[in-house]
């Protein structure tokens, strides 16, 4: 995806504030070997509309600022508590040749197919929707697809079920390292207390009528 912004001279509350009343948002695009942080400006209705992309999120990004474009990561988005209004953003360089971490969505596809549903009408709980990657700028995926067409009643599924994108490793965190991506949960079964309230009904009436 394209982004064009442009260099920002003024910095500070009061500059900020006057941006964002003419309709642009403040950001800043920092890291890169010995580059220094750029202070940038953005159209803020582009800036909405584009924020509302999936891919946005989790892909790398064409920048270009001042005729210089550049590849970036969104790191960062800070909103207006109440209004549909974009304060600040933040984008970090990307270096095609270092390793990077990125969270990337989940696309769970084949589940109302899956045993698990369409014979034993179970709930299935997404219970992780994104999964933090590692790999080269290149091979970063805008999604992983997840197949839950073969999911069985009482079944999880876990990290080291599914297969990710060649040279694409997940992020391993301390006592984490298989964690559960779906989980499904069974049918609760109602008791039949209709007939119970109705015999008790009926013999309240008959106690009446002695």
């Amino acid at each position: 995806m394209n982004i064009v912004a442009f260099e920002r001279a003024k910095q500070g509350t009061g500059a900020s504030r006057r941006l964002r009343n003419s309709g642009r948002t403040p950001g800043i695009v920092y890291g890169g070997e010995g580059q220094q942080p750029q202070l940038v400006e953005l159209d803020h209705n582009a800036l909405w509309f584009a924020l509302q992309k999936e891919a946005f999120h989790s892909s790398v990004l064409d920048i270009e600022v001042a005729g210089q474009a550049s590849k970036v990561l969104l790191r960062d988005v800070q909103y207006h508590p109440y209004r549909q209004q974009v304060l600040h953003i933040d984008f970090q360089r990307v270096d095609a040749r270092t390793r990077l971490h990125m969270k990337v969505p989940l696309h769970f596809a084949g589940e109302e197919n899956s045993p698990a549903v369409k014979v034993d009408q179970c709930l299935v709980n997404h219970v992780v929707t994104e999964l933090e990657v590692s790999c080269m700028p290149s091979d970063l995926p805008e999604f992983i697809e997840v197949d839950l067409s073969e999911l069985k009643k009482n079944e999880s599924l876990h990290l080291k079920d599914i297969k990710l994108p060649r040279r694409v490793s997940p992020v391993i965190r301390r006592n984490q390292d298989n964690p559960v991506l779906v989980s499904v949960t069974a049918p609760v079964v109602e008791e039949e207390v209709a007939p119970v309230v109705a015999a008790a009904s009926e013999a309240k009436g008959k106690g009446k009528k002695k």
